[in-house]
């Protein structure tokens, strides 16, 4: 398994402990900054770590920033991207079992180191449910694709 990671400069130490949690798990971490807790701008951060998970080059993503709200809107913007803000451990399993997300979002002032790793985690040992949950996952790409849905 191997796991894009991007961040900005409000979330550059949780970037970096996640980055330390995976490594110690023998899990194979491409780590695409920021790499200070200098100024950037995020959507560029973001951007790269979900095109590594759309590429196909990384399994699944890990973008944080202050809130995890502008990441999760930035990677949402990369086609076969399906991230997800994240503040507790049902939501990281559920947006998994339920919606196939492959990029957790996450914001350093939101949640502690424990339960980034945590959520991390459960969001990557966790399995896609499938069934009912496929067709609206197709629905999502349906839209991403430019198709118009009816009620």
């Amino acid at each position: 398994m191997k796991i894009s990671l991007g961040a900005d400069h409000g979330a550059y130490e949780l970037k970096e402990a996640v980055k330390k949690h995976l490594e110690e798990q023998n899990i194979e971490v491409a780590d695409f900054g920021c790499f200070s807790k200098e100024s950037v701008d995020y959507p560029k951060y973001a951007y790269l770590a979900a095109k590594a998970v759309a590429d196909g080059e990384c399994d699944f993503g890990v973008i944080c920033c202050t809130t995890g709200l502008g990441v999760s809107m930035a990677a949402n913007k990369v086609k076969g991207v399906r991230a997800a803000v994240c503040t507790n451990e049902m939501l990281a399993e559920m947006t998994r079992r339920h919606n196939n997300a492959n990029v957790i979002c996450m914001g350093q002032n939101v949640v502690s180191q424990e339960l980034a790793f945590s959520m991390v985690d459960i969001f990557l040992s966790t399995e896609f449910e499938g069934g009912r949950h496929e067709r609206r996952v197709n629905l999502l790409t349906d839209i991403e694709d430019g198709k118009e849905l009816t009620v």
